[in-house]
């Protein structure tokens, strides 16, 4: 049976650009689609945290703000209480043994961008996971934590791959707009990484070798879809 490791950020809040504090945490669609897609497959899916704290759901994304249609957020909130004892007690990340998986699966929501892309033990995970060749996953804002992927002699693990991650379009249309304190996309560029985007709020998956991403969270079905193609070849 494969395994893959989903890392959820533990942040439930975000510093905005002017210093405020925005709840935020992970996006339920993102989580509970593509566990479910996973776990349907028969793959063995454990979840760490950084700390092993309990994640956070962002409120926005179970329909609080009315973003998300009521049927969908009923659905992925039905799911997430099925998986409630997994989310209660995650595995410590800084603990978790990257020869151990054959994957790692990164969901977004902004709370990525407030600790995974700073985590330097998660930067090490990802740099040893990606050198031996497994599968390395985000989707949506989840791959700001491949930001924290910068080795000691400054170099970034991911520079020169094909990758996409929630647009700079889609944050000023739909997310934090000019109160984000980065914007996802726009530091990866910077970093070196190569950023192919599809149209706004649309899925669209990157696969480049061993690295699989997604853009939104309409993309989250397709991402997980494509990690058990990439587990089977």
């Amino acid at each position: 049976m494969a395994k893959i490791l989903m890392i959820v950020s533990a942040a439930d809040t975000l510093t905005l650009a002017d210093g405020t504090a925005h709840p935020t945490g992970y996006w339920a669609e993102e989580v509970a689609a593509s566990h479910k897609v996973l776990r349907d497959a028969g793959v063995q899916v454990d979840i760490a945290t950084p700390g092993g704290a309990r994640p956070t759901v962002d409120p926005i994304s179970l329909n609080e703000s009315g973003s998300v249609a009521e049927a969908d957020a009923k659905r992925f909130r039905s799911y997430l209480d099925s998986m409630a004892d997994e989310l209660a007690k995650p595995l410590v990340l800084a603990e978790v043994s990257a020869a151990d998986y054959d994957a790692v699966y990164i969901p977004g929501g902004h709370g990525p961008m407030a600790d995974l892309a700073h985590d330097a033990g998660l930067g090490r995970l990802l740099d040893e996971v990606n050198g031996a060749g497994r599968i390395v996953a985000a989707l949506c804002h989840g791959p700001a934590a491949l930001l924290s992927a910068v080795r000691e002699d400054g170099g970034f693990v991911f520079a020169g791959r094909k990758l996409t991650t929630f647009t700079d379009e889609e944050e000023h249309q739909g997310g934090l707009g000019d109160g984000s304190p980065y914007f996802v996309e726009a530091k990866l560029r910077e970093l070196g990484a190569v950023i192919e985007a599809g149209p706004a709020w649309t899925s669209k998956v990157v696969v480049d070798g061993n690295l699989v991403t997604g853009q939104n969270p309409q993309s989250s079905v397709d991402t997980a879809k494509q990690v058990l193609v990439a587990l089977k070849s």
